[in-house]
């Protein structure tokens, strides 16, 4: 299973359960995924040996905080920040989630897959458009290659076994220090619980 959801909003928007639009998409969808599939995962890891989820996050998780106090407020909105708040919170709940299974042979990482170049940003307001659009065009890598780790992470029988890990071209490297908060970790699940009703 491959959770890949990630956007960028220049203006506070709000979800329909009222929820900043960020978090929304490139975190409770994630989380909501994957319970809703969790049985089915279980059930294929007995008869298969192994079942895998990966969480697509990014490195702009590193200079990121946990908010999640302010969720439905708009004030002091900033969709970089937002962006790198979710993106930890990715990688939060992959070190949460590979806790809570544990005792199974299901597996969960998470991966940056580079900066690619696809739409992403474009959408972001004419200055920030035209800059990452600029940055893509001269550091972006292929679609084709910013897939390599993932599908690495899912099919290569070297990374069996493996979990809890963040991964970077093929290789586990070390998240951000916030990201091993493990009472953060908790409270993210414990409102990522309540916000959907799962879990």
């Amino acid at each position: 299973m491959l959770n890949n959801a990630g956007a960028v909003f220049s203006n506070y928007q709000q979800s329909v359960d009222g929820y900043e639009m960020t978090f929304a998409l490139n975190h409770i969808s994630y989380y909501l995924l994957t319970h809703l599939l969790l049985d089915i995962l279980k059930r294929t890891a007995d008869a298969q040996g192994e079942a895998r989820i990966i969480n697509v996050s990014s490195s702009a998780h590193r200079n990121a905080t946990l908010r999640l106090d302010n969720l439905r407020d708009e004030s002091g909105y900033s969709f970089m920040n937002s962006y790198g708040a979710s993106k930890l919170m990715n990688v939060q709940f992959t070190y949460e989630l590979a806790r809570r299974l544990e005792d199974t042979a299901v597996t969960v990482n998470a991966v940056h897959p580079g900066l690619v170049d696809t739409g992403f940003g474009h959408n972001t307001g004419r200055l920030w458009s035209v800059l990452i659009k600029a940055a893509q065009k001269l550091f972006a890598i292929s679609p084709r290659k910013g897939a390599e780790t993932l599908v690495y992470l899912a099919s290569s029988p070297d990374v069996a076994g493996i979990s809890g890990k963040y991964w970077n071209e093929r290789q586990q490297k070390r998240s951000s220090d916030n990201s091993y908060d493990r009472e953060q970790q908790n409270r993210l699940w414990a409102f990522s619980a309540e916000a959907t009703g799962i879990g």
